[in-house]
């Protein structure tokens, strides 16, 4: 992950967190409470915030409303927020169902698939053909796909997307796929992530930490 997404990451990490405290009432917050609910330093709060000059101060700490405001605008939430999923399998249609993503502004207009057993172009949401894909996500506007196909289609579908609107995919695919200047992709390895757990719980337990015992 390069310094530009660290900081994006963060930003959205801030947002999150003075959405909350909003929820509570809260009116003002100060970079030391933001520290503290994501684990970094207040100096890197304030670093974050004086690169888009986002402002506040020492005593009074940002102003939660107006400070959200600006993120929405730098984040792109200001904008509707449409997503199509790519490959229709189990995992495909978990996504497309999954009741998270409207509590947070993105929708899921559609899904694609090649197997005629699973497309319903008349479902709420649609299941579409994948060689329609080009037309749909130039006409409307897609930015962002999740990728849910099997590793032999998954280079396939990246290579296709390059060629429309589409900026980014979340790769669910087991395979690692590169970015590009103007197309990010974000691996997921569900297997490799719970693999990676296993690990670090086993690690844990077979070295504890000094003193620990």
């Amino acid at each position: 992950m390069n310094s530009n997404q660290e900081v994006i990451r963060r930003l959205s990490r801030y947002r999150n967190v003075m959405r909350k405290m909003k929820a509570l009432g809260l009116v003002k917050v100060f970079s030391d409470n933001l520290a503290d609910a994501i684990g970094v330093s207040p100096s890197l709060v304030r670093k974050d915030f004086s690169m888009f000059n986002l402002s506040g101060n020492k005593r009074g700490g940002y102003r939660i409303d107006d400070l959200v405001a600006k993120l929405n605008v730098l984040l792109g939430k200001d904008k509707k927020q449409k997503i199509v999923i790519i490959g229709c399998g189990k995992l495909g249609q978990a996504l497309m169902n999954h009741n998270g993503f409207p509590r947070v502004g993105i929708r899921v207009v559609a899904g694609f698939d090649s197997d005629p057993a699973v497309l319903d172009p008349d479902a709420p949401i649609p299941i579409l053909h994948v060689k329609d894909i080009k037309e749909f996500v130039n006409d409307n506007e897609i930015r962002v796909a999740a990728l849910t196909v099997p590793e032999p289609a998954a280079q396939g579908m990246i290579d296709t997307l390059r060629k429309t609107c589409c900026k980014g995919v979340i790769n669910f695919a087991p395979i690692s796929l590169k970015s590009a200047e103007d197309f990010l992709v974000h691996n997921i390895n569900i297997e490799q992530e719970i693999e990676n757990l296993f690990y670090n719980i086993h690690f844990s337990e077979t070295h504890p930490p000094r003193g620990g015992q």
